[in-house]
Formats: structure tokens, sequence, C-alpha cells
């Protein structure tokens, strides 16, 4: 049955009508369905947004909490090292009170010992002042006197003042130059006949056969560095390896702008050949730290003492010197290090004991015991940064302890002149070592100094009157001194040799060994013999004859 059409349409209209309801029911469930997620996830944003914000204030809080026990702790060590710092200066405060007042205490007793002292001297001025009047008035007196008698005089001789004392002073100068010459001629024969001792040591003083080398040697108290670099490796961060070298070698190592160079410096010359050696092999190997450093100083130390000890052994084999204990020789050693004017002191000791040797056999005296002395009388040199006192005392001290021979103790401590000579062997040790010291090229000196002393040499010798010509020869140890024969006597050449040695004494002061000083006089007298015919024509040739007569060549010695 068919349904009729506006029915249908109904239908149609109902459907429509459902369908539209139903879609905007569903858009709307859709709606509610994000509006409600979207309602949940911010939700949960915002929960995970209040839990990180919950979690960034915990953390804060815990490291304000950290800040603050950190911020305390520090507050507590600046406390600490304020109060610490605190009481060292009031340490150091309390300190130098203390010694203010020990030195008012001490000012206050001078003060009072300078003002007894002013009184005193205030007393005694009066006491001069009293004296000073009395004198006065008794010179007053005496010019007085005096001027009556020069009036008399002058009546009496009929001689000017001035004619009068170029009389007197004349003929006084011509005695006293007379008496002077026969003093000194007296006292030279004298010496002469019975000072047979100390004939033998003016003979011991020029004896010079032992030939030694002439060259010296210095001690070198610098090291040769690679580079800059190298330099700064020696240094070390913040100076540790040059602390670490000064802790374990004892010296003092100067690093300076100088290029090329560091220098070692120390007062005992083994300490600083150590030192030397061990940075010189550092440089070499390239490893410089702290640990390395004192192990190469211990290995070098103990060559070093090697060393030391066969140079000792060496020096004594050398010198043919037995039965010395291993101590002193390890001892003698340390001088291979030591040098005095630029002459190695080891070296000299040998050359003064040969001296010796030579000298005992010339004179009949035991050689072997000579030789012991002369190798061991600067021994104290070794030892003198060590103690106090004179390398003579320090030598002598150190000997006795090692039972040395009385002749060698004195020697030691006896060859300055310090102390008397109680054995023949002391004098020979002080010849020696005067002639070691003084020959040519023992010692350094500048050509300049050199020089100027034979320059001053030759003006002390012409500046006396009646000299005519002076030279100084033998490298400055002997002057000769040429005067006129007119104006100078026999007698009057032996005053002038012990002036001359004199005058060099006191104005050339320090110079070594000694100067000769030889007043030469000589006398020449000329004469022509002429034939009688040549004197009847007036020509001819004129024969001459010569006649020189030596009268007079006196020798007379300066000691230094």
């Amino acid at each position: 049955m068919d349904t009729p059409f506006p029915v249908l349409l109904a239908d149609a209209a109902t459907t429509t009508a459902w369908i539209i309801a139903i879609v905007s029911f569903g858009a709307l469930l859709g709606v509610a369905y994000l509006w409600l997620r979207n309602r949940a996830e911010t939700q949960a944003r915002h929960e995970t947004a209040q839990r990180i914000i919950s979690d960034a204030e915990r953390r804060a809080a815990d490291r304000l909490r950290a800040a603050e026990v950190e911020g305390q702790k520090k507050v507590l060590e600046a406390m600490q090292r304020f109060e610490q710092e605190s009481a060292e200066a009031r340490k150091e405060i309390k300190e130098a009170e203390r010694r203010l007042e020990k030195r008012e205490d001490a000012l206050e007793k001078k003060l009072d010992v300078l003002l007894t002292k002013e009184r005193k001297i205030e007393a005694l001025d009066g006491q001069l002042a009293e004296r000073e009047r009395a004198l006065q008035a008794k010179q007053a007196e005496v010019e007085q006197v005096l001027a009556q008698q020069r009036s008399e005089l002058l009546r009496i001789s009929k001689l000017s003042p001035d004619q009068a004392r170029a009389l007197c002073l004349k003929q006084i100068e011509s005695d006293v130059e007379r008496e002077a010459g026969q003093l000194v001629e007296k006292i030279l024969t004298t010496a002469e006949e019975n000072a047979r001792e100390r004939a033998r040591y003016i003979t011991i003083s020029a004896i010079q056969r032992f030939a030694a080398e002439h060259t010296c040697e210095t001690v070198v108290a610098t090291v040769d560095v690679p580079s800059d670099e190298m330099k700064g490796r020696v240094i070390g961060r913040e100076g540790r390896n040059i602390r670490a070298l000064e802790k374990a070698t004892g010296v003092t190592v100067i690093v300076d702008d100088t290029p090329g160079i560091i220098q070692v410096s120390s007062f005992d010359p083994v300490r600083k050949e150590v030192a030397r050696a061990a940075l010189d092999q550092l440089i070499r190997d390239g490893r410089i730290h702290p640990t390395r450093i004192e192990e190469v100083v211990a290995s070098t130390t103990r060559d070093v003492e090697r060393r030391v000890s066969d140079a000792g052994k060496e020096a004594a084999a050398t010198a043919k010197v037995n039965g010395v204990n291993k101590k002193v020789l390890d001892v003698l050693g340390r001088l291979t290090f030591r040098t005095s004017y630029g002459q190695n002191v080891l070296k000299h000791s040998i050359e003064v004991a040969h001296l010796c040797g030579l000298m005992a056999d010339e004179l009949g005296l035991d050689g072997s015991l000579a030789r012991r002395c002369g190798l061991l009388h600067d021994i104290g040199k070794a030892l003198d940064h060590e103690f106090e006192g004179p390398h003579t005392r320090v030598g002598y001290e150190f000997a006795r302890r090692y039972n040395e021979p009385p002749a060698v103790l004195n020697a030691i401590v006896g060859h300055h002149g310090d102390v008397e000579a109680t054995h023949p062997y002391t004098p020979l040790v002080t010849a020696a070592d005067a002639i070691s010291a003084a020959r040519p090229g023992g010692r350094r000196e500048s050509v300049e100094r050199y020089i100027k002393r034979l320059q001053e040499l030759e003006a002390i010798a012409t500046s006396f009157d009646g000299v005519s010509q002076a030279y100084a020869i033998e490298a400055g140890r002997e002057v000769r001194v040429i005067v006129d024969a007119e104006r100078i006597e026999d007698r009057s050449a032996l005053k002038l040799a012990r002036d001359i040695a004199r005058k060099i004494e006191d104005e050339i002061p320090g110079f070594p060994g000694e100067i000769k000083v030889t007043v030469l006089r000589e006398l020449r007298a000329t004469e022509y013999a002429i034939s009688g015919k040549a004197r009847m024509t007036g020509n001819g040739e004129r024969a001459r004859a010569s006649m020189s007569d030596m009268t007079s060549d006196e020798e007379e010695g300066a000691p230094a």
C-alpha cells in the first residue's frame, strides 16, 4: 500500500531533525570531552609545575643551609687565624718591649758612666789649666834667658843667626852621619860574629832550590746554563728546586739576569764544590725536581769526599810524608778547593813541604819532620769556617787532637810569628811559606800594580840626597842604588841603605817576601900621560890611563 507523499515528507523532516539532534548532541559530547581532557592536562601540568617548584624550593633551602654552614666555618677559621696572628703580634710586641727595656737600662748605665767621666774630665781640665799657666810662666822665663844667651853668643862669635845656624847644622849632620855609619858597621859586625842562628835563618830565606809550577788555580763558583728555559727549570715552580738544592747542600744559589750562568756562593769550599758539581750534573741530566736533587747531591757528596780523601793521600805521598792520621789527610784534602790570592793552598802546602825538606837537609836537620811541618802548616785554613779564631790556632788545636809531634804543632801555630818559635823547624816553615808566596807567579798580581810598585821603589830610592840613579830589578825583589862617591862616604852608604829599607817598609806596606837594597859607591880617577915630543910641539896623540878604584860595595837587606 502506497504511503501518501505528505506523510513521507513528515517522516523525512522528523528523521532530519533527529539526525540534527543526534549530531548536535555528539558535537556537545565532543566539546565536553575536549574540555574535560584539556582541563585534566592543565591540572596535570599545574601539579607538575607545583612539584618542580617544590623541589626547587627544597634544593634552594638545602643549598642555603650548606652555604650558611660553610660561611660560618670560614668565619670561624678567619677568627682563629686572626686570634693566632694577634697572639703572635702581641708576643712580638712584648719581645720588642723587653728589648727596649734592656736598651733603656743599658743606656742609663752608659749615661751614668758618661756623667762620671765628664766630671773627671772637668776636674782634669782644671788641673791642666793650672799646669798650662805654670808652663806659660816658665816658658816666658826660658825665652828671656835664651834671648840673653843668644845676644851674648852673637856678641862673642860675631856671626849672624843664619850663619851660626847653618854652621851648626852642617857640623851636626856630618857628626851624626859618621856616628851612624860607625854604629851600623859595629852592629852588623857583631851580628855576623855572634848571631849564628840569625845568619842561618837569613841564609835559609834565600834558598829557592825547589822548582814548582808557576801557574795557579782558581775555584770557579759558576755553572754554565745552556738556555733560559733550563734556568727556569733549575728554579722550579715557585722556586722549589732552588730551595731544595740550598737545603741539601747548605749553599746560596744566585740566579740573576746574567745570561748563561748560575752562581753558587758558600764560605765552605767543599760545600760549594758539591753544589757546583750537583748542579752541573742536574743540568746535563735534565731531570730536575726535589727528589732527584737529593739523590744527585748525596751521590756528588760521596764523590767529592772521595776526591778530598784521595787528594790528601796524594799530597802526603808527593811530599814524602808518612804515618799521617786518615782524619788529618781527609781535612788536608779539603785545601784542594781553597785558594789564597789565587794560589791553591794544597799545592802551596806541598811546595812548602819540599822547601822545608831541602833546607833541613842543608842544615843537618830531620828532613822528614821538616816536610811534615811544611805540609800541615796551613791545615787550619780547611777548618777556619767551622771554628772561631785564626787559622794558626784552629790548625794547632786540630793537629794536637790527633797527636802530631810538638815540632809540627809549633810550626802550625807559630809560622806567622804569633807565637814564639820553640823548635828550629818553625823558622824553616816561615821562610818556606814566604818563598812560596812571594816567588814570581806564585800569587796573582795585576800588571798595573806590579809596574806601580817598581816605580815606587825607584822613586823612594832617588828621593835621598846623594843618590844619582836607582833601578828596581829581580821583579821588584832588589833595588840597586848608585850614589855619588864625592857626596856619600863608605859608612854613610851603610846608613843610606838602611834608611832606604826603612822608608820602603813604611811607604809600601804588605809587599810579599823581602826587598833587598844594594848601595853601590864607585870612585873613578882619570889622568893623561903626554910624551916629551908632543909636549914640545903641542901636537901628537895623548896616551890615556884610567884607574877604577872600587872603594865600597855595601849591601843591606830590608826584611819584610
